[in-house]
């Protein structure tokens, strides 16, 4: 609901890839296909670039990339004021997702760091010893600057 009391029309799609590395360029094709018409063009490469970073992230640090079987599941949701994104693994018991600021001589280790950069909101849930966990963000549809 919008804070005048009408209701907010959304999409949701949802979708379950593979635990493995090529489920990442799989899942950003699968977003890009559902929200080319629904985004401009800046704002679909930033959730794009996103998207690839979290996927990416579940896969490497999570049960879902070391266990037979593992399991990524992308959701996704349009509505007038932008795209909801949120990827749930199968958890881990060894890692949880963080911030790290990298150096300019590391080779990894900036998948959160752009979500915190570019994302509207951003956050983790879940019980990462047991059920699994999800990482979400958002992006308004518009990001230009106000008046």
């Amino acid at each position: 609901m919008r804070p005048d009391g009408r209701a907010v029309r959304s999409r949701v799609w949802r979708r379950e890839f593979p635990g493995r590395a090529s489920s990442v360029p799989a899942a950003r094709a699968w977003a890009r296909d559902l929200l080319a018409v629904r985004l401009a063009p800046g704002v679909l490469d930033d959730v794009l670039l996103l998207l690839s970073e979290v996927v990416t992230n579940a896969v490497t640090h999570s049960d879902s990339g070391h266990t037979a079987g593992g399991r990524v599941t992308v959701h996704l949701s349009h509505g007038s004021e932008g795209v909801h994104v949120e990827v749930t693994d199968d958890g881990s018991a060894t890692s949880a997702p963080a911030v790290h600021v990298p150096r300019t001589d590391d080779d990894g280790g900036r998948g959160m760091w752009l979500v915190a950069l570019l994302a509207t909101t951003w956050g983790a849930s879940g019980n990462d010893d047991e059920a699994g966990r999800s990482v979400w963000f958002e992006m308004l549809r518009d990001p230009s600057p106000g008046p």
